[in-house]
């Protein structure tokens, strides 16, 4: 067809290419990013449960993207942590620099300013300013326990760093308000890995005993109003990409300006729906399950004159399990396509390509600094 262009993505094994057809971006039918309603998730019928995985799969092999209702995080705790979000981004850049990932970080916590990441090729780089935090055991939700009492090889790939909380304890209930959503977060993503593995064929625990320290990285966008230059320039909030690890939860405000592409190469809104969050299938879950759910390609661009914030919960195995393909995605006719990997080693090789890429560029010139590198567990 006339008009198509490539895109390229980065990823872990290096680039691939998709093609986007040349139309402007529109709404998305509720086919092709359903809402699944997770009340029955809570059952404790295996029959209630089992009809939520359906739903799951049926999303999951399609675009990739669904939104779940019902999903048990208090609307308080959401508002309470969006404010805190605001209350840190409209500090003085001074106080927010203080908490630069570029130089603090070994693990890719603290703050990014905006242009400080080009996570698309193809695009500008990112209009986006980010604090992120990393899972750490003494505030698991679920059990907490002191890093001193992990197995070595769970301990090596505790990527948590305490500058984070230390030089933000200035902003009243700020770590208080961010934890209670993240953690929420991470009691739900241990119930909906569960119905992944039964949207599988697998047994309902599963990955129970792979996500007791899991990748469970919060992250907290801000995308400032567009200005006249960034609109000339077609700038990208944050660029084309796809998500790491098992499945991302996302809460985003009203502002809207989440876009996935689609198996045809369309570009489709995903537009906020109260009382929702957005869940998409990452690259690790793609893989576990030989490619039968689709990890699909999305962007982020804030057209509106007003600031907006997400919220990404990015979720995955325990780091150092070293996972293959599962025993159900399998078969005589359809072998195994990846070896196994750790999900921290996947997870390493596309930060460090990023952040190398990066540096290439004319504003990562700019920004060279001692900054997050990979480090062997």
């Amino acid at each position: 067809m006339a008009g198509v262009t490539k895109l390229e993505l980065r990823t872990a094994l290096g680039p691939v290419y998709r093609d986007v057809l040349p139309y402007p971006p529109r709404d998305c039918t509720a086919d092709e990013i359903p809402v699944i309603d997770l009340a029955p998730m809570f059952s404790k019928e295996l029959s209630d449960r089992k009809r939520v995985a359906a739903n799951i799969r049926s999303a999951a092999t399609n675009n990739g993207f669904f939104y779940i209702k019902n999903h048990g995080i208090p609307e308080e705790t959401i508002a309470q942590c969006k404010q805190q979000v605001f209350n840190f981004m409209r500090q003085p850049q001074e106080k927010k620099d203080v908490l630069s990932s570029r130089t603090r970080s070994k693990y890719y916590n603290g703050y990014l300013g905006r242009r400080m990441t080009q996570i698309s090729r193809s695009e500008t780089t990112d209009v986006r300013e980010s604090f992120s935090f990393r899972y750490s055991p003494e505030l698991d939700p679920d059990h907490p326990m002191d890093i001193s009492e992990l197995p070595e090889e769970v301990r090596s790939w505790i990527r948590a760093e305490d500058f984070v909380w230390e030089d933000t304890d200035h902003l009243p209930n700020f770590k208080q308000d961010l934890l209670a959503y993240w953690r929420s977060c991470l009691t739900l993503a241990r119930r909906l890995v569960r119905m992944f593995a039964l949207s599988l064929g697998l047994e309902e625990d599963y990955w129970d005993d792979k996500v007791t320290h899991p990748g469970a990285d919060g992250v907290f966008n801000y995308y400032p109003p567009r200005t006249t230059e960034e609109l000339e320039n077609k700038s990208v909030g944050l660029g084309s990409h796809t998500d790491l690890q098992l499945f991302t939860l996302l809460w985003q405000d009203t502002v809207g300006g989440l876009q996935i592409l689609s198996k045809e190469g369309q570009w489709l809104r995903a537009p906020p729906i109260k009382g929702t969050l957005v869940v998409n299938i990452g690259d690790f879950m793609m893989r576990l399950c030989n490619d039968i759910y689709k990890s699909t390609v999305h962007r982020v661009t804030n057209e509106s004159n007003v600031e907006r914030v997400s919220m990404p919960f990015f979720f995955g195995l325990n780091f150092n399990c070293v996972e293959g393909v599962v025993p159900s995605c399998t078969s005589g006719s359809n072998p195994a396509k990846y070896e196994p990997i750790s999900c921290g080693d996947w997870c390493q090789k596309r930060f460090k390509m990023e952040r190398d890429d990066f540096l290439k560029t004319e504003e990562g010139k700019k920004t060279i600094a001692p900054s997050a590198t990979v480090v062997a567990a």
